[in-house]
């Protein structure tokens, strides 16, 4: 495990942030040092339940402080004529309740971040005494070796894979899993996986939720 007295500098604060005109008032993003912090990208296109059961599995068996939901300006393997508006998407994810410990970021928009690459660098550097996850459903899992800079986000970040209906033998035997199965954190550990040194990652098996984007936007088209 980590020693984290080498991250235990100073209180950080990041900025408020603010919606565009019509928006949601996006939640203010406040950070301390030692805090756990899981982020939780995706397109939310559009925003679920689904993505609500993943968010509230991995703060109950991670122990985390807080959850972001990184709302993605556009997924760069997504077709954007499909992708709605940002602030519908972000408007969406806050939709899903007022959940204490939850905050609906546009850290990604303001970066300028293409790439999920990008913010975990760019976060992980501007705030490195905190202890930040990053959060995935298994069926991003399956095809994580697609992303850009999958490996950097592996070995800068601990990782916790959260079980999604219909996508668990893809995801347990694809390349990532398969490439850092060494580094593999059983789910009995998984309380202390945001104190661990990068690459470790964990996945949590939680009943399943059957709702996706995907199948939402299939029914919104017939």
């Amino acid at each position: 495990m980590d020693s984290l007295s080498h991250r235990l500098r100073r209180p950080s604060i990041a900025p408020m942030t603010h919606g565009a005109p019509g928006g949601p008032p996006l939640r203010s993003e406040l950070l301390y040092p030692g805090m756990s912090v899981g982020l939780f990208g995706g397109s939310f296109n559009p925003a679920h339940a689904g993505h609500l059961h993943v968010a509230r599995t991995a703060m109950r068996r991670l122990q985390l402080d807080r959850v972001w939901f990184l709302v993605s300006p556009q997924n760069p393997l997504k077709d954007a004529s499909e992708t709605d508006r940002y602030w519908r998407r972000a408007a969406g994810v806050w939709a899903l309740g007022d959940y204490p410990r939850m905050t609906v970021s546009d850290v990604e928009r303001r970066l300028g971040a293409a790439y999920s690459m990008e913010t975990v660098l760019a976060l992980s550097r501007r705030w490195p005494e905190v202890n930040f996850v990053w959060l995935m459903g298994s069926d991003n899992l399956a095809g994580f070796h697609r992303w850009r800079g999958w490996q950097t986000i592996m070995e800068t970040l601990p990782v916790a894979v959260i079980a999604r209906r219909g996508t668990a033998t893809g995801a347990r035997l694809g390349r990532a899993a398969r490439q850092y199965a060494n580094h593999r954190v059983p789910e009995q550990g998984a309380k202390n996986l945001a104190l661990m040194r990068a690459p470790a990652w964990t996945y949590l098996t939680a009943p399943l939720h059957p709702q996706s984007s995907s199948a939402i936007r299939a029914e919104a088209r017939s």
